[in-house]
């Protein structure tokens, strides 16, 4: 994904409710490893178990 495009979701991720940011880690297509280790950094590290359930 492209950097100004990538800035724009990462935004999104921000603002977004755990919900919302469990759609986007795992909906949005072209993400490289980089942006997806990014994404989380911005994630609540004491919710990464339902990202995990989401992701299988």
């Amino acid at each position: 994904m492209e950097k100004d495009e990538f800035s724009k979701l990462k935004l999104k991720f921000i603002q977004a409710d755990l919900n919302e940011k469990i759609a986007i880690y795992t909906q949005t297509p072209g993400l490289t490893a980089p942006q997806y280790k990014e994404l989380l950094q911005h994630y609540p590290f004491r919710q990464l178990n339902k990202l995990e359930a989401a992701l299988q």
